[in-house]
Order: structure tokens, then sequence, then C-alpha cells
């Protein structure tokens, strides 16, 4: 028995000490903020101390690729796997919805043994089961959709003083966005240092992302800087913007100074992974300063999807601070921290990048005849109601092929980046068996993501883990509507939602065109300024409703499917029988001519 005790105490000791060894995890990523918006990238205006001396002490992807958009990015850092397989391949539009099947970098610290926590910009679903708190982070605070003032968001948020989402609840805050999700990330990671565990920190800032808004003192920085550069004749509105843009990324570059001096000051920074990332290309570079590369946000031009990417992990016996090239894509984080982190998982089944730890080891070089491609889905401009035909699809020949200095976007252009970096000369014609290698890997990476990589992602009603729910018009399938100013000026667009319905019963739908928070009337202008629209009629049509018999569709009052509105009417209240299973969800308000004005941009959703 005492040889039992002894052994048995052996191991947990080991056991212990090895998760005391555990590195922490920090993963920062910054939104729109482009490969030139540092000054150790050579950026003529902005300062960036603290971002430059993180740069200073890490290992640097110089060569490393993300989606041009928000929301591919994002769910292929915390998947591994590309956008068009894991479901999120864009903004808004009921597309950027991650399949809830899949394991979440989240999931997998957590299994073992990690505290989880996100701070900021999640951008992968607003209902259940996609929210953080749904997908493996133990401590969450959030704001829905893709930025702050989106449709989803609390009403009337402006980056200072916001009510963002506390792991489920809406907590009011007090202070700058920023500066609230460093600072409830730093609070975090002291309790998992009290609790005796280690600690996985997503931390994706919302700024530089609009609208931009940025503190009073980093505002009257970049307009002293702007002064004392070679851009002080510049357009003043122009001007006016880029202050504003530059002194959100201002603002990151200081909240970084306290996160280092936190972990400085809590003894945690020589066993603490830290990564810093953006998401996508900038939205301002190349109206000034574009660090030698054509293209923006949204575009297939190196500029539009190659960001800076620092690792820094003092203790961790990689190689010392340098550049390293060759291609490295978002997708290779997670199987990279898998393999320094130790951890175990099935998940590396499903992975589509491939583990950095020998190359950040200094054992190996990236794969020099590696090919990655970035494919993601358009927004669906110019549509005010679903169709098959929007650009919000997927398709083969979106896609960004890249293979050494070679990128074939669209299957139409070819740009050698060795002799024309800006990419301004399509040599397409020229280089038929580099065509053809490029092309032979796109075609068969199709073959095997194009089947689903179009199937939408259904958000689930009359779930207890969210019951009542707000479903809103920025889930509308393939129709963008997404901005509270859209909600002001009465956008005039139609749309549906795809659901799944949790449990058999009678389901109350409550259509508005604002949100409960204010509270306004269906057919009057928002506060200080909006379009008042003339409401008189609301409408519902739930798919395979229909299918009741019509004596069951009066007793439920099916007739009632077709309300009045009238004035001072703030909601139209439907009450339907629904078995459970998938459905699709369709509103509309009419004028007093029986022609459709919109659909209802907010749904509040309550099994009864």
């Amino acid at each position: 028995m005492a040889r039992s005790f002894f052994s048995n105490l052996f191991i947990l000791t080991a056991l212990v000490s090895f998760l005391d060894a555990r590195p922490n995890v920090i993963v920062v990523m910054t939104d729109d903020q482009g490969y030139g918006e540092l000054s150790v990238h050579g950026n003529p205006i902005l300062k960036t101390p603290n971002l430059d001396k993180l740069h200073g002490e890490s290992l640097r992807l110089i060569d490393y690729h993300v989606a041009p958009m928000c929301t591919p990015t994002r769910g292929q850092l915390l998947t591994g796997m590309d956008a068009a397989r894991n479901g999120a391949i864009n903004v808004s539009s009921g597309r950027s919805l991650l399949r809830p099947e899949l394991a979440t970098m989240a999931d997998i610290f957590a299994d073992n043994g990690y505290t989880t926590g996100v701070f900021g910009k999640w951008h992968l679903g607003d209902n259940y089961p996609f929210r953080p708190e749904d997908r493996g982070f133990q401590e969450t605070v959030w704001f829905p959709s893709s930025h702050i003032s989106s449709v989803p968001d609390f009403w009337g948020n402006d980056y200072f003083d916001d009510t963002y989402i506390r792991n489920g609840k809406r907590e009011a805050f007090k202070g700058y966005c920023t500066d609230i999700f460093f600072e409830e990330a730093m609070k975090f990671m002291s309790e998992s240092v009290k609790s005796g565990k280690p600690f996985f920190t997503y931390l994706p800032t919302n700024t530089p992302h609009g609208p931009l808004i940025s503190k009073t003192e980093d505002i009257k920085a970049l307009e002293a800087a702007f002064a004392n550069s070679d851009f002080s004749d510049m357009e003043a509105s122009l001007k006016a913007r880029l202050v504003r843009y530059l002194g959100m990324v201002r603002n990151i570059d200081t909240n970084m100074g306290r996160l280092m001096d936190f972990l400085d000051r809590e003894g945690l920074r020589e066993n603490t992974l830290l990564i810093f990332k953006t998401d996508n290309g900038s939205t301002h570079g190349h109206l000034y300063f574009n660090a030698g590369m054509r293209g923006m946000k949204t575009e297939l031009w190196e500029g539009g999807h190659r960001v800076p990417c620092f690792i820094s992990w003092p203790k961790g016996n990689l190689a010392k601070p340098q550049d390293i090239g060759g291609l490295t894509q978002v997708q290779d984080i997670f199987p990279t921290l898998v393999d320094l982190c130790g951890i175990k998982t099935f998940a590396s089944k499903n992975f589509d990048g491939i583990s950095l730890a020998p190359v950040l080891r200094g054992e190996q070089k990236v794969p020099e005849d590696r090919i990655l491609i970035i494919n993601y889905s358009r927004m669906p401009s110019g549509f005010n109601s679903p169709s098959p035909y929007t650009q919000s699809i997927l398709k083969r020949n979106h896609a960004g092929v890249l293979w050494k200095r070679w990128r074939l976007l669209e299957d139409r252009e070819l740009y050698d980046l060795q002799s024309d970096p800006l990419q301004q000369t399509n040599v397409i014609d020229r280089h038929p068996e580099v065509v053809a290698k490029m092309r032979k890997h796109l075609y068969a990476w199709w073959d095997k993501v194009g089947p689903t990589a179009n199937e939408p992602q259904r958000i689930i009603i009359g779930h207890e883990r969210e019951n009542p729910m707000m479903l809103t018009g920025c889930e509308w399938l393939d129709v963008f509507v997404d901005q509270q100013r859209q909600i002001r000026r009465g956008t005039r667009k139609t749309g549906y939602w795809v659901l799944d319905v949790a449990e058999a019963g009678d389901y109350e739908f409550e259509l508005r065109r604002w949100p409960k928070e204010i509270n306004l009337p269906l057919m009057d202008p928002s506060p200080g300024g909006g379009v008042a629209l003339p409401i008189t009629t609301a409408r519902l049509f739930i798919s395979d409703y229909q299918h009741l018999d019509i004596s069951e569709k009066r007793a439920y009052g099916y007739e009632g499917l077709t309300k009045a509105v009238k004035t001072g009417d703030t909601g139209a209240k439907f009450t339907v029988p629904l078995e459970a299973g998938p459905m699709a969800l369709h509103t509309w308000f009419d004028d007093a001519e029986r022609e459709t004005i919109a659909s209802a941009y907010y749904v509040y959703v309550t099994r009864m």
C-alpha cells in the first residue's frame, strides 16, 4: 500500500510539474490594421514603440497570409481549417457562422486544463450555438457582429462607456472600448494565475475598424505627427480620417505596452506564448503608405491579405528573434500551438494548416514548394432580396493561389512578385507551366471543399441556452444589413433566416423595426434623425407551417399571420406552433397600398 501511495504521489507531482510548465497563451488580433501600420515596418507618420519592441523580441513571419476579410480569418484561426470548410466565409448575410460541430482552439485548450477567455470582437455568430460562450470560452466580454454599432449591437454604442455581453448577459462598462478589452483580459489572467491554471487568452480588438473613433489624446498625438511629416499638406478631410484611424492604432500600441508590463510585473512573461497579428489588410494604407504592396482589405492583391505576425515565448526554446520567410497562413497558428503547448487533440485530423513549431525552434524551414489558397465570399452588393446568384455564394474562381513568388488571382491573373511587387502586370499568358501547376492545385482543392462550401449554418431557436433570443437582419441569408445607420434610414431590403427549432411547442415571434432597448414605435424615426416608415401591416411566413390542416391553422390564428399595425405599436406579435427541426423564417412590413417596405430588422423569439 505504501509503494502504491508513493507511486501515485510521484505521478501526481510529475503531473502538477508538467501542468505548471505549460505556457500561457495570448493571441492578440487587431481589426483592419495593415502590414504598414507599424513604425518598425516603415510607417512615415505613426509611432508604435511597444509593438516595435515586441517585434524585436519575436520570431516574425514575413510572408504570412490571412483572408482579406474579418470573419474568414477568425474562423480559420480558431479551427485551423479553410473558410470553405468551416462555414464562416463572409462577414454577414447569414454566412459568418462557424460550423457548430467543429472544435475551436478554446474547446481544445479548455479540454487540456486551460482557462479560456475572449475579450473584444467575436464575429462568428451572435446566437446559440455560435456565440463564444458556446465555443469553449469560459469567460467572455464581447460585442456582436462586425463592429461596434452593428445592427445586433446594443443600440447607440459608440466606443465610449458601451454595453457589451459578459458571459451571455449585457453589461454596461466605463471607458474606451480597446482599453476595456485589455483591462478585462488582464483581470481574467490574474484570476487564472490564482486558480493555478494556465490560461488561453484571445484578445481580438475592434480597432482600428470603422467607425473611426479615437481617444482625444491619440487624436492630438497624430495631429502633431502629421504636422511634422511629409504629409502635412494632405487634403484636410483625408488627413482627419487618417488621424482617427492611426489614433486607434496608437491606442492599441499603448495597450500592448500595458499588457507586456502586466506580464513582467506578474512574473508571467517568460512562460507566456504571445502572438500579435492582424486580421486582414489595411483599409487606409493605399491612401498614404502601403509597405510596398498593392491592395487593401477585401482584395486579393498582396496588400489585402499579407499581414504582420509576431511570435514570442522567452522560455520556449525557440530560435532567436529573426524574420522567417516562406509562405505561412493563419490556419497554421492552431496546429503550431498544439505542438508548442503539448496539447492532446483529435482536432488535428481536420487541420488545413501545418505546425510551424519545428520552424520556430530553428530545426527546419517552411516547406519551399508550399501552395496556399485564399478564398472567401464577397459582399452581396446591389441585392435587396435573396438570390441564388448573389456574390456571397463562394466560387472556385473567387480564389487567390499563392506559390513561391507567384500569385494566381481569380483564375485569370498571374503576378510575379519578384519582378513586379506592385502587381501591375498580368503575365498569365507568359508562364503556362506555372499556371498549370497552380490551377491543378486549386481545382483539386475545390473538388474537396466545393460541395459543402455554401451550406448555410442554422441558428437554433427555443433552446434552453438562449430563450428568449433576438434575431437581426445581420443574419438574413445573402442580403446585407449590418449597420445601425441602415436601420435609421430605413433600408428597404427583405431577407429571411434559416433556423433550427430545438423543441416542439408554441413560439412567439415579435417583429420590430427598432431594438427593445430604445422601444420606439414601428413607424417612428429614431431620435436625432432617421427616416419614418409608413408601416401599416406586419406579415410572417414560416416554412413547413402550411402543412397544418385548416382547423389547426384557424385554432392557432393562421389568419393572424398578417396583422394590422396601429400608431404607437412598437412591434407585432405572432404565436405559432412549431415542430422540432429545420425551418426558414420570413417577415415583411407593408404600407397602406400593401407594398412591401422591408423585412423586420429585429425579431424576438420566445418558446412559450
